[in-house]
């Protein structure tokens, strides 16, 4: 299939699937991450790393910037999928704490939107087969790691992209940022995170949003990360220009 017929035809998958369409979030977002955006870097890269004091003072900061209490509980839950039940569970343990406080102070916070059914027309590996490929930029997920050990491959798209990324409470563009978030405060995963680059900018998320994000970490995370993950991202830019 001809490249440019491949970009329309992933561009209108990825709409079918997103809260937000590609076109306005270009228009809205060419100057960078907005506030929600920001607080999804924040909250899942403390998540990922496991410092619970700073994601108590983040996940305040995502419900006083928009973030819904059903959005923030998305990016938590979504986070076991790259660093581990473990501190997943943390993180959630932390917010239903902040929580429970801002009701204590007054404050009520706005739940948000449940996420609707999956199709009920096809598996969780089919949807998930479908979504990671279109964000993949049309070409299906192979290569010997899959061959090797086939449980990976059938989990990743029957679970990952199928159950977890199949979920609309999230836009795939705020997946993306969670996930590349996560991976940058990680260390040894700079082959998953230059994918994930590629999956942002496939879901629409411009450069400039990228170095949002990369400033975001700098200042609330860490230098080391921004400096890992500017790399990685210069990387990424090079290798999609040729």
């Amino acid at each position: 299939m001809a490249p440019k017929i491949t970009a329309i035809l992933v561009g209108i998958f990825i709409s079918l699937f997103s809260i937000t369409p590609i076109s306005e979030a270009r228009n809205m977002n060419d100057q960078g991450l907005n506030a929600k955006q920001q607080g999804i870097v924040t909250i899942a890269a403390f998540t990922a790393q496991g410092d619970l004091g700073r994601l108590k003072t983040t996940l305040n900061d995502g419900l006083d910037n928009g973030l819904t209490v059903n959005e923030i509980k998305e990016v938590l839950v979504q986070m076991y999928a790259y660093c581990g039940f473990p501190r997943s569970l943390n993180g959630i343990s932390t917010f239903m704490s902040v929580l429970e406080e801002r009701k204590a102070k007054g404050i009520q916070d706005e739940i948000g939107k449940e996420a609707s059914p999956l199709p009920a027309n096809k598996s969780n590996i089919e949807l998930g087969t479908e979504i990671q490929t279109g964000l993949a930029g049309g070409t299906p997920a192979r290569g010997p790691i899959y061959t090797f050990a086939p449980a990976i491959d059938e989990f990743l798209k029957g679970h990952l992209f199928g159950d977890i990324f199949g979920r609309d409470i999230l836009d795939f563009q705020s997946r993306e940022i969670a996930t590349i978030a996560a991976l940058a405060s990680m260390a040894g995963v700079n082959s998953q995170l230059q994918a994930h680059f590629n999956i942002g900018f496939n879901t629409g998320l411009t450069e400039a949003q990228m170095k949002s994000l990369l400033s975001v970490l700098a200042a609330g995370v860490g230098k080391q990360e921004a400096d890992n993950a500017s790399e990685v991202l210069s990387k990424v830019i090079s290798n999609r220009a040729k």
